[in-house]
C-alpha cells in the first residue's frame, strides 16, 4: 500500500477518532457482591432483562503447545458453583489446546450496558451424563450438525458440510446420538473480574481472587 493509499484508507476510516463517553452506570465495592459467581449472575440477568443481542456469548481464550494464544466466541450453557459451561467438538482447534493445557480466560461483552466479565481457571470436561442430556435437548439439526462437521479441518467446499448432513440425517433420522468427540467442558473460575464503564475512562474494575483457606479477596483495580 503506497502512502497516499494508506492516507485516504486512514482518513476514510478514521478510527483513532471513535470516542464514547461511558456513563449508563457504576460498581463500587458497597453495591458489589461478595460472592463474585452471584454479581454474575446478577449481571447477566440484567443483560437477558435488558434484551441485549445475544447476552449468553463469551468469547474462550486457549493458549496452544507452541504458545500462541486464540479466541472464539462460545455460548455459556449453564453455571454453578462448580463452574462455567459451554458445549463444542473435542477435536477442534479449542479442544485440542485445552487438552494440552487446560487453563482458560473468558470473557463476556455487554456493549449496550457497557460492561465486560472477565473469568480465568482450570477446564475440565464435564460427565458424560451431562453432555448426554445437554445434547439430547438440542434441535435435531443441531445435532446432526454435531456429526456432520470435522470443526476446524480444512474442508474443500461447503458442500462437504451438506452432503455429510445428509448422510448421518439418513443414518440417524431422529435420534442422532451424542457423537464421541462432541461434549461439555466446565471451567473452574479462580479469578473475575467486573469492568463498568465510566466517564473520562476512569472505568470501574473489581477483581476477585480465589483464596487457598475459601472464600474471595475483592480488590478494585486502576482503569
Amino acid at each position: 500500500m503506497s502512502s497516499e493509499q494508506h492516507a485516504a484508507y486512514t482518513e476514510r476510516m478514521n478510527i483513532a477518532d471513535l470516542r464514547k463517553s461511558y456513563e449508563k452506570a457504576e460498581l463500587s465495592e458497597s453495591a458489589s457482591d461478595p460472592d463474585p459467581l452471584r454479581q454474575f449472575d446478577r449481571w447477566l440477568q440484567e443483560a437477558i432483562s435488558s434484551e441485549v443481542p445475544e447476552p449468553n456469548a463469551m468469547t474462550v481464550a486457549t493458549v496452544g503447545s507452541d504458545l500462541r494464544p486464540s479466541t472464539r466466541v462460545v455460548l455459556i450453557k449453564g453455571f454453578d458453583a462448580q463452574g462455567i459451561v459451554w458445549y463444542t467438538n473435542y477435536g477442534s482447534r479449542k479442544g485440542r489446546e485445552l487438552a494440552g493445557n487446560p487453563f482458560a480466560a473468558l470473557q463476556f461483552h455487554w456493549v449496550e450496558l457497557e460492561r465486560v466479565v472477565r473469568i480465568e481457571g482450570v477446564v475440565e470436561k464435564v460427565s458424560d451424563e451431562e453432555s448426554d442430556a445437554y445434547f439430547k435437548s438440542r434441535p435435531l439439526d443441531s445435532r446432526i450438525g454435531a456429526w456432520a462437521s470435522p470443526q476446524s479441518e480444512v474442508i474443500d467446499s461447503r458442500a462437504v458440510l451438506v452432503a455429510n448432513a445428509a448422510k448421518y440425517g439418513a443414518q440417524f433420522l431422529l435420534q442422532p446420538p451424542r457423537p464421541p468427540h462432541w461434549g461439555g467442558y466446565r471451567l473452574k473460575p479462580e479469578r473475575w473480574e467486573f469492568w463498568q464503564g465510566r466517564k473520562s475512562r476512569l472505568h470501574d474494575r473489581l477483581r476477585y481472587t480465589e483464596q487457598a483457606e475459601g472464600g474471595w479477596l475483592r480488590e478494585r483495580l486502576a482503569p
